[in-house]
């Protein structure tokens, strides 16, 4: 019996595949507070025309830069295997495959959109990105973009994760970026955090409005974001393209898609070129999957928000918890985000996609069964895709039908073994944020004319 299914060097697609073309309805634009859409010249001050091109585009195809592609091959295209182990300790009739993006240099499929985002700005003479990073993928993947391209990085990374994750941070500094603790007193948005928060855990809406505030107010610098945004959504449907080749590898099709949702482009990596399949009649079923202490697609509103936590960026059309949203510091730190991408939230808003939550602990409950049946140990994030599938997988085993389940493992967690210690511990438990508490954060949603 086949384990992995693999595709040559010669298969990496030579084009991201762009959503927004076969949408029901077109996006709403971004907004400023005047409640007029933003002109691309507000976006110049801190992208290269190269990005801003993509972020507006609806052509369904959009090529891929040979160098671009050049370094992608560096560990690309990934895995695709068939969890036979897993079947078999569930006993389930369901086919159960996963894609294996944690075999990138940074351990995550992060560096399938920094590597473009670098490329991109240095091709316009850009010699220094800002960003944020929670859990520290999005940071590492940067920094590496960064070094293969010869650009300088400096990561703001939320307070909680910086010293939960000592080692991405170690990780960064040898690819050269310079990394500090957000909310900084580097900054304008940083000291007023600090200022009314002494003691924040920090959040990745306020290490936005820190990256975003340098950039805006340095000319040899622009901003890189790890999720959200549509170019970023676009340039990780390469994991999904591949994908799609290798189920035809498989001799196999998938009922249900599952991926890991934050900012959102874990979920549309994988889940995006299964969608073309489904606005042309497929029945594939597509699930974007929470944690309940940051419930962004399933307790959220549909509404426009700023992207950040003290209003620098302009509003999106987005599932939000409010951008003053503080989660609490879960060990899934890439989840910790107050909104969700745009295309993403129109696709649940419209009824397209689906959203689940899931708690911690039962997310740490299948990360721990995955590592013991197919030998890898997951990323906290990847590991609510993982529960997700096997709540289907155990469904399947209680009505005895036999559907295929895909899910995309983002990363590894070989940096996240503190994590591990504490649910071992017992030190770990679940938190559902108060109703009551996401009713206040939303009160402040900007009132846009």
């Amino acid at each position: 019996m086949t384990t992995k299914f693999l595709l040559a060097e010669a298969d990496l697609p030579t084009h991201w595949y762009n959503v927004v073309a076969d949408l029901p309805n077109p996006p709403p634009p971004p907004m400023g507070p005047d409640g007029k859409p933003v002109g691309l010249d507000a976006l110049a001050a801190i992208f290269p025309p190269g990005l801003i091109e993509q972020e507006v585009s609806a052509e369904r195809w959009i090529a891929i830069p040979e160098e671009v592609r050049e370094i992608l091959r560096l560990w690309r295209p990934t895995p695709l295997h068939r969890a036979h182990r897993l079947e078999a300790a569930l006993g389930t009739p369901a086919h159960i495959y996963y894609k294996n993006e944690s075999v990138s240099p940074a351990g995550s499929h992060k560096p399938n959109t920094s590597i473009p985002q670098a490329y991109y700005n240095r091709i316009v003479g850009v010699k220094r990105l800002a960003t944020e990073t929670g859990a520290g993928q999005w940071g590492c993947s940067l920094a590496l973009a960064g070094r293969l391209l010869g650009l300088e990085v400096r990561v703001y990374m939320v307070k909680v994760s910086y010293q939960q994750k000592p080692y991405r941070r170690s990780m960064m500094q040898t690819w050269g970026a310079e990394v500090f603790a957000s909310p900084t007193t580097l900054t304008n948005a940083g000291r007023q955090i600090l200022e009314k928060h002494p003691d924040t855990p920090g959040s990745l809406g306020i290490a936005i409005s820190e990256a975003v505030e340098e950039a805006a107010g340095r000319a040899d610098t622009n901003y890189a974001l790890g999720s959200v945004l549509n170019h970023v959504m676009l340039h990780q449907t390469v994991i999904g393209l591949e994908t799609r080749k290798q189920m035809e590898l498989a001799g196999d099709y998938p009922d249900m898609v599952f991926a890991s949702c934050g900012g959102g482009s874990n979920f549309a990596g994988i889940a995006f070129p299964f969608f073309a399949d489904k606005a042309a009649g497929s029945n594939v079923r597509l699930v974007a999957v929470e944690p309940t202490s940051c419930p962004t697609l399933t307790k959220g509103v549909y509404a426009y928000d700023y992207g950040d936590a003290t209003g620098l960026t302009p509003l999106l059309k987005m599932h939000t918890l409010g951008h003053d949203f503080v989660p609490p510091g879960i060990h899934a730190g890439g989840l910790r985000y107050h909104g969700a991408s745009p295309l993403v939230s129109q696709l649940v808003h419209e009824g397209l996609v689906e959203a689940m939550a899931i708690p911690q602990l039962e997310t740490f409950e299948a990360g721990v069964l995955f590592s013991r049946t197919e030998g890898i140990v997951p990323a906290p994030e990847s590991t609510h895709a993982i529960a997700a599938t096997l709540r289907a997988a155990r469904e399947c085993t209680r009505t005895g039908e036999a559907k295929t389940l895909l899910f995309n493992l983002s990363g590894h967690g070989h940096f996240d073994m503190s994590s591990y210690d504490r649910y071992f511990a017992g030190e770990l438990q679940d938190y559902e944020y108060p109703t009551e508490a996401i009713r206040e954060s939303l009160s402040h949603l900007p009132k846009i004319a």
